[in-house]
Order: structure tokens, then C-alpha cells, then sequence
């Protein structure tokens, strides 16, 4: 693979595949990293030796000292976003970030109703991680939100009239009070944006005149295509397009300055909250896979469901995103587990079929038909000590050649560990 000047890596399952590490890894050859869509409701992790790094909204290209852009498809939680600031700072991080004035906000109402919501659902929840993606995308939709450009330009006052009568609703349905005055919430409130107000410009000219200048631009995204609110497990998915095609609609770039699209996936599943999962492990297999894989949220800590690879799925998300590339993650998971399982088509009533149903319902009722694969052993063979993909065990070049053969996209990246350190890049495939 050339090298490109934009590059977008996107995650191909529910989230969780690693994307922190592996935009971490490949940030290094970038001048600028930007995040187009999500909110605090995404967990990007790195480790770096004996340090770890956690972000929910900063673009994770911060740690390597890159221009960083919050594009106007983030929603921003500014209590969030000023916590990760002072701690990158606390560590000695310096942040050249921007963010986009057409950025909408997330304000306390809005993180209210989301709690509210999800719990009056019952047993009927989503699984949300309750920070108000879902109402500040709902908002936006609406026409009511409220965005940075609107404090910059002072008709931020706009929102306590339209906060008001979101409080009003949110008492009347629920039948609670809000605690806190219009007054003083607002305060608070535009308190914390103001603070961010220096790092505010317009997202889209700017990247626009970095791509004329020359510079490579990677773009990050956020959840993964089974949780895109249009493609995803609908209605179990997030409130935001998951998908490359965001990138452009998420940061005011022409999609022509778009080149290339990595897709990250784990060696197997996992899925946080509820949902259809076909090919889920309610066995000691899937609880190894948690324990190995360290499977808990990193924004909410709630376990991870997990499961074997669905190469269905899997397709589906390629076609979805453009992908010719893969970065593979977490395949040290699997290593002392043989067989090893892989779907390759669902059984659904009776009829086989490699298609990915659009319907919940329907996914909930496919019956995995799987492939069987032999596993590996050499644990202490994955490593950064060996380095080199063909020091790889052979099962594991087998494994990753039959995804590459069922897919027919071409791996370029396998982590076999959660350090930066732990990322192999595969000969002749330069990004």
C-alpha cells in the first residue's frame, strides 16, 4: 500500500477493536490526527511502557506530539474535555489541539435525560453509557442544540431558554426535579466552555489549507460499523455515523482529499451492552477470552460479552467502509485455545446465507456455521522480544491468511500485546 496523505482508520465490530493503539502506532508518520464523530461515550486506550494513557474525546495522536482536530461530528462533554487537558498536562504533554466551531455541546440536561431515558426502558435498555450522546445528537437533529460558535459569537444566552424547556419536559414525564437553577447551571456551564474557547476555529478551512501545504492527515474514528446508528444492529447502536464516509461529514473535508481506509479488528469478537451477537461464548472459552483479553469497558468498566470471529460481520463492515487494508488486535488472546472457531455464513430458518441482515430480529435468530482452525501454542513466541511477522507460530499465519481469504482485504498491521511496542507491521504493505 502507497502512502497516502489522509488516511482513515475505522473500527469494523461493536468498538473495543483498538483503535487507540493502532492509530498511536501509525500517528508517528501523520502531522495531524483527527476525531470526526462519538463523544465521551468512546474509551481509546495506549500504553506506552509503564505509562497509560485513557481518552474519551482527545484525539489519541495528542501523546505523540501531533496536531490534534475535534471535528464538528463530535459531540464535546467540556467537563470531559478540560479533565483529559489538565491530565495530559499534568504529564508533561504538550496540546496543540483544535475544535471545530460547529461542534455541538453536551450540556447537564441533556446528560440527565439520557440517565432518565435508558432507565425508564426497563428490561427494554439499549445499554448506553448515559454521558447524552444520544440527546445532544437528537438535539442537533432537532435544531436545538448548542455549539461552540454560538459562545464565541455571545448568543450562547439562546440555550437557556431551550435548556429551560428541556428541564420542564424532563420534570413533567419523569416526574422528578432538577436540581439546580437555570442561573447557576448556565454558569457552570459556560464556564467550562469558555475555558476551551481559545482552541476554537474552523475545522474544515483549516485542514483544507494543511492538505494544500502537504501535510498527511489521519482521521480517527470512534465506536465501530456495527454500532453505526444508519448500518449498524439498529436499534442497539450509537447515536453517530460510525463509518469512513463520516470522516468527510464529520470535519468539513471534501471527501476527494480522503485516500485510504484502515479497518481494525479484534482475532475475535466482543460487544458491550445488549444486542444480537451470533456468535457469542456463554462458556469457560469466552470467560478466558475476557480474562486474557482484559475485556472491560474502558469509559463505563462493564464486562465485555465475547465470542468467536464472525467473518459475516466482518465483510459487511469492509464493503460498508471501503477497507483494502486490516490491522488485526488482541490475537495473544487467543493463543492455548484449539480449536480455534471462525463463522464464515449464519443459518437463518433453515437457509444458509453470507449476507448481514439489516434486522435486530432477524440476527438475533442466525445460527453461526463455522470454520475450524488450529490454534497455537507458542505464547512466549508473541512478543516484542521476536520480532517480525514470520516469526509468527504458522497457526496463526494460517489463521490470519484465511481471514484475508475470506475477506479479500490484505492485512498490513497485527498487535500482539497492548504496548505501542506490541504492533507488527506486515513486510512490503507500507501505510
Amino acid at each position: 500500500m502507497n502512502s497516502s496523505q489522509s488516511l482513515i482508520v475505522v473500527g469494523l465490530q461493536w468498538g473495543d477493536e483498538g483503535k487507540g493503539k493502532i492509530v498511536d502506532v501509525l500517528s508517528e508518520k501523520f502531522d495531524i490526527v483527527v476525531r470526526f464523530q462519538g463523544g465521551s461515550n468512546a474509551g481509546h486506550t495506549v500504553i506506552i511502557g509503564d505509562k497509560t494513557y485513557k481518552f474519551r474525546i482527545m484525539p489519541t495522536g495528542v501523546v505523540r506530539g501531533k496536531k490534534v482536530v475535534i471535528g464538528n461530528g463530535v459531540v464535546v462533554d467540556p467537563v470531559v474535555l478540560l479533565e483529559e487537558i489538565e491530565a495530559l498536562k499534568s504529564a508533561g504533554i504538550d496540546i496543540d489541539l483544535l475544535i471545530s466551531d460547529r461542534a455541538h455541546l453536551i450540556t447537564p440536561y441533556q446528560i440527565q435525560l439520557d440517565d432518565l431515558m435508558e432507565t425508564a426502558k426497563g428490561n427494554q435498555k439499549l445499554g448506553t453509557t448515559k454521558r447524552g450522546i444520544g440527546p445532544t445528537y437528537s438535539d442537533k437533529v432537532s435544531r436545538v442544540g448548542v455549539r461552540f460558535c454560538d459562545f464565541v459569537h455571545h448568543k450562547s444566552k439562546q440555550w437557556l431558554t431551550l435548556e429551560s424547556s428541556s428541564k420542564s419536559q424532563i420534570e413533567k414525564i419523569h416526574g422528578i426535579k432538577v436540581e439546580n437553577s437555570d442561573a447557576t447551571l448556565f454558569d457552570s456551564f459556560s464556564s467550562n466552555v469558555r475555558k476551551l474557547l481559545p482552541y476554537v476555529g474552523d475545522c474544515g478551512e483549516y485542514l483544507e489549507s494543511k492538505f494544500n501545504t502537504g501535510s498527511r492527515v489521519l482521521f480517527e474514528g470512534a465506536q465501530g460499523a456495527l454500532l453505526d446508528i444508519d448500518h449498524g444492529t439498529y436499534p442497539f447502536v450509537t447515536s453517530s455515523n460510525c463509518v469512513s464516509a463520516a470522516a468527510s461529514t464529520g470535519t468539513g473535508v471534501s471527501f476527494n482529499r480522503l485516500n485510504s481506509v484502515l479497518g481494525i479488528c479484534k482475532a475475535y469478537m466482543t460487544r458491550v451492552g445488549t444486542g444480537p451477537f451470533p456468535t457469542e461464548l456463554n462458556d469457560e472459552v469466552g470467560k478466558r477470552m475476557q480474562n486474557q483479553g482484559r475485556e472491560f469497558g474502558t469509559v463505563t468498566g462493564r464486562p465485555r460479552r465475547c465470542g468467536w470471529l464472525d467473518l459475516v460481520a466482518l465483510k459487511y463492515a469492509i464493503r460498508l467502509n471501503g477497507c483494502r487494508y486490516l490491522a488485526i488486535t488482541k490475537v495473544d488472546v487467543l493463543s492455548g485455545i484449539n480449536p480455534l472457531k471462525v463463522c464464515v455464513e449464519y443459518d437463518i430458518d433453515g437457509i444458509e446465507t453470507r449476507s448481514y441482515p439489516a434486522s435486530a430480529e432477524l440476527l438475533s435468530d442466525a445460527t453461526p456455521v463455522y470454520d475450524k482452525l488450529e490454534g497455537w501454542s507458542e505464547i512466549n513466541m508473541i512478543s516484542p522480544k521476536s520480532k517480525g511477522f514470520s516469526n509468527l507460530p504458522h497457526q496463526l499465519r494460517n489463521y490470519l491468511n484465511f481471514i484475508e481469504e475470506i475477506t479479500g482485504s490484505q492485512i498490513a498491521m497485527v498487535s500482539v500485546g497492548p504496548d505501542r511496542a506490541d504492533t507488527l507491521l506486515v513486510p512490503d504493505v507500507q501505510i
